[in-house]
């Protein structure tokens, strides 16, 4: 009789449990960010095995990724969601087809991705290249469910309606609701205002500010649509300060938001950010890494029970189907996008016996595509005869600079892994990859120009990092804001430096180039500097160049119309221009490019000397009020010292 007791409050007690749990619920979610297209392991993609283990140092590969997916499918008996926080394209040779095959989009669905958020470069080929990406897409199968939430369209300009119109068609929605095992969850996208900024191309299509987006999904979301969990795909991000993170921003003006998937500044996070009750994570770039979060749901609110950012390399077996899939459509890019440049995808261009890498500093790989750029502007659109059509200064951004270049196993530097280097942007023309554009200015606005190196990049940071080919530049960083390069001495390794005269009674005018990206950001900085560092580009004969349209560099002149010359282009020739050091018939990169060759000097210094010599008008602006506030103390002083010796 005791035992059948005991038995009965045992199974009560279980029964209690079971009863006091009933209403937890576990999701998992598995979340990606940035992953720019980069289909193939990496770097060098030529030394990526998918289906072998052990055997590679390369990271990455969605056959990987997938087996990842699937594998915490099948591990777990809860409801899995799988997302990503937008920029899944643009980055290697695959997005070259982008607007006809939509690669990326068909490779998600395959993966079983449920919702996917539009990142800023996804609107790299414009709106109506994103529309037509959406619509290749939709024209091959289905899709993951795509979100974003402030996206305006211009009532003004035509050049959005076609991207209006897939959005009007509902390829796009401000949010979806997906129910996974009785869970409803509601989902939205955002583009922050940093991704915002770096989108140019996105125009006339703006992005309305996402934390009053945010509050309005939300409340449409808990109120009118009852989810159980609200989710955020955010293309905004985290930086160092956590403070002017604009996902913690977030998190903080939205607090029920549940969770965000953050992206865009390519940050991994090992352990997910906790602000209130909002959970914040993002993976870092390029597929390296995939988040797996779990959380249980209990009274109207979402825990962290645990997280997982599981690395994407070697000891991954690869997907069978999803890398047969990525292997025919390597051959499509091959027979498409290759073939009319006479190149193959995992053609040989040279051998490097180094790695070549992108920092923020001068850099070996900073130094080889600015020499890249320079160079052929020069054989493209000079006359050796004519000194001033000479280019003086070549200059690229590191948002521009994607990859490194890595030597591998091999040595062997294919043209996938030269591309990815380089990979972005579309021409006046509509083909991909961003035009050379070429103009000249002053000697001070080349001062300008540096000063973007020393005061803009400390600000906004590593996309404003300038590399550099044609001049070697010292700068003082404890010097005046806007006013810290102190020399300039322009020419090159080979053939020598001479100082620059960079004062404004200097008349000379100096021929630059850059893509049409970075020299669209030109009117950007200017207004950012309140008109400080305005640089305006012009004609041989100094008259302003309203639209760089009509200075892009042709690279055949004698052909019928405008061949633009394509900065990736310039790079992957340069590179095959190199000499045969060895004779084994293929090109060898120089030794000078191991490592950095001093153009860029940093002295610091608080002499006062080094501080106000050359100094401009700010500098002189700052010291003189300085001075004034310091003789005003000492005044302040003198009168007080002298009133007391009165009164003893």
């Amino acid at each position: 009789m005791k035992s059948i007791q005991l038995s009965l409050i045992a199974l009560t007690i279980l029964f209690l449990a079971g009863f006091a749990h009933a209403d937890v619920q576990t999701l998992t979610i598995v979340h990606t960010n940035d992953m720019h297209s980069h289909f193939l392991g990496f770097s060098p993609n030529i030394d990526y095995t998918w289906n072998t283990v052990g055997d590679d140092a390369t990271v990455g590969g969605w056959a990987r990724l997938a087996t990842v997916i699937k594998g915490v499918r099948q591990d777990r008996s809860n409801p899995v969601l799988v997302v990503d926080a937008g920029d899944f394209m643009m980055g290697s040779l695959f997005h070259l087809l982008a607007r006809e095959q939509a690669f990326e989009l068909r490779l998600l669905q395959a993966m079983g991705y449920d919702a996917v958020s539009l990142g800023n470069h996804e609107f790299d080929l414009r709106p109506d290249g994103l529309a037509r990406i959406l619509k290749a897409a939709k024209s091959h199968g289905d899709m993951p469910a795509l979100v974003l939430s402030n996206i305006q369209f211009s009532a003004d300009s035509d050049k959005d309606d076609s991207l209006e119109q897939v959005f009007k068609d509902g390829l796009v929605k401000p949010y979806v609701v997906i129910e996974k095992s009785g869970i409803k969850i509601g989902l939205f996208g955002l583009l922050g205002h940093d991704a915002a900024e770096v989108a140019p191309f996105a125009s006339p299509v703006a992005f309305t500010d996402p934390v009053a987006a945010a509050k309005q999904m939300v409340d449409t979301l808990r109120n009118k649509e009852k989810v159980d969990l609200v989710v955020c795909l955010s293309h905004s991000g985290l930086v160092d300060d956590r403070e002017k993170s604009e996902d913690v921003i977030l998190a903080k003006e939205v607090p029920d938001i549940d969770v965000i998937i953050s992206g865009h500044t390519h940050t991994r996070l090992d352990t997910p950010i906790i602000v209130g009750r909002t959970i914040i994570v993002q993976t870092g770039e390029y597929g390296k890494a995939a988040g797996i979060l779990d959380i249980q749901l209990k009274d109207g609110h979402a825990a962290l029970e645990k997280y997982v950012l599981q690395d994407i390399n070697d000891q991954i077996p690869g997907d069978a189907d999803m890398a047969e899939t990525i292997a025919e459509f390597e051959q499509i890019v091959e027979k498409q996008a290759l073939e009319p440049f006479h190149l193959g995808f995992e053609e040989t261009l040279a051998h490097v016996d180094f790695d070549m890498t992108i920092r923020a500093q001068e850099s070996n790989l900073g130094n080889l595509i600015s020499d890249a750029l320079r160079w052929s502007v020069d054989k493209y659109d000079s006359d050796p005869n004519d000194p001033i059509s000479q280019v003086t200064l070549s200059v690229i951004s590191n948002g521009v600079i994607r990859d490194d270049i890595l030597k591998g196993r091999t040595g062997n530097l294919a043209v996938c892994d030269a591309f990815r280097s380089i990979p972005l942007g579309i021409g006046r023309d509509n083909t991909m990859g961003y035009p050379m554009v070429s103009f000249y200015i002053t000697g001070a606005e080349l001062k300008k120009t540096f000063e973007i190196l020393t005061t803009i990049y400390p600000m906004k940071g590593w996309d404003y990092y300038i590399q550099y080919s044609g001049a070697k530049v010292a700068y003082n960083p404890n010097r005046m804001l806007f006013d810290r390069v102190t020399d300039i001495w322009l020419g090159d390794e080979e053939t020598g430096y001479e100082k620059l005269d960079y004062s404004d009674s200097n008349p000379a005018l100096y021929r630059v180039t850059a893509d049409i990206y970075n020299s669209t950001f030109l009117k950007i900085i200017g207004n950012f500097t309140s008109n400080i560092l305005t640089i305006v580009p012009k004609d041989r004969e100094g008259h302003a160049i309203a639209d760089l349209g009509t200075v892009l560099v042709d690279r055949d002149p004698n052909r019928e119309g405008l061949q633009e010359l394509k900065e990736w282009w310039a790079v992957l020739e340069y590179i095959k221009s190199f000499p045969d050091v060895n004779g084994d018939g293929v090109p060898d990169v120089p030794e000078k490019y191991k490592k950095a060759m001093g153009r860029e000097l940093v002295q610091p210094s608080w002499n006062p000397y080094h501080l106000l010599r050359g100094g401009n008008y700010l500098t002189w602006g700052v010291f003189g009020v300085l001075v004034a506030v310091l003789l005003i103390i000492l005044l302040s002083v003198r009168f007080v010292v002298r009133r007391r010796k009165r009164r003893k």
